[in-house]
């Protein structure tokens, strides 16, 4: 697909999971302006070649709910404290994105009518038919499910063709690249063999449902100019998808 304003690209639609890891650049804790400002300039230059562009971020830069249930805390409790951070996140990313002249939409898994709009799948839908970037934060609404789990959810929902999963690796691998000097990226998985294989990339909830409904995932390292590398079609970071196999990626 071709579009007058930019070079040919693989997608139209699509949901852009981000971690709240991604935004804390070099930062211990809380949000790097420079990695926010960065990746709001590759969303506006996509939105740019016409792609309609979902983000779901997450909030563990901030807090995560899992770690503090592990440390005590109820368990619901420390969710909607994470969601409230994804929040906090999605806020920063509508403001650089906003400064560079796309407009964006906020849409919230809860009811927060002074900062977001309520998560409404036909207004999400024309929020992105009109042009704007929808930003969804807040997770799915309800504790006990992850951020991953509201991407694959919101992905399916807004008829997207793709879930692009920004990280801190370059794709999926047989074992712990930080571990293991040897460890062999994978250039496809089908859905089943990351399934059984217990990746980390994505919990199991988030890749049954994208599983269910045929959606493929990109995961692939959040470096600068990666996100537009991906949407054009470079063969970059790992696909999970249908019947596509365990392949390994060759050595570059």
């Amino acid at each position: 697909m071709t579009d007058a304003a930019g070079p040919e690209v693989a997608y139209r639609r699509i949901l852009l999971k981000l971690s709240g890891e991604a935004l804390l650049g070099r930062e211990d804790y809380g949000i790097d302006p420079s990695v926010v400002n960065a990746i709001a300039s590759e969303i506006v230059a996509i939105h740019g070649w016409g792609i309609e562009v979902a983000a779901v971020v997450g909030g563990g830069n901030i807090f995560r709910g899992a770690a503090a249930a592990a440390r005590g805390m109820d368990r619901a409790t420390g969710d909607y404290m994470g969601m409230l951070a994804t929040v906090m996140n999605g806020l920063a990313l509508q403001d650089a994105i906003e400064k560079l002249g796309v407009q964006t939409r906020l849409l919230s898994g809860l009811e927060m009518d002074k900062v977001a709009e309520p998560f409404i799948r036909r207004r999400a839908e024309r929020h992105l038919e009109k042009g704007r970037v929808d930003l969804l934060v807040a997770g799915t609404g309800n504790p006990y499910f992850t951020t991953d789990t509201a991407a694959a959810l919101r992905a399916v929902e807004l008829h997207c063709d793709v879930v692009l999963k920004a990280t801190k690796v370059d794709g999926v691998y047989d074992c712990d690249p930080m571990r293991n000097a040897n460890a062999r990226k994978f250039q496809t998985l089908d859905y089943m063999d990351a399934l059984n294989m217990g990746v980390e990339v994505m919990d199991a909830t988030a890749l049954s449902l994208l599983k269910e409904n045929g959606l493929p995932i990109i995961v692939f390292n959040l470096a600068p100019g990666n996100i537009e590398r991906v949407v054009r079609g470079e063969r970059i970071g790992t696909l999970i998808a249908p019947h596509v196999g365990a392949v390994l990626a060759t050595a570059e």
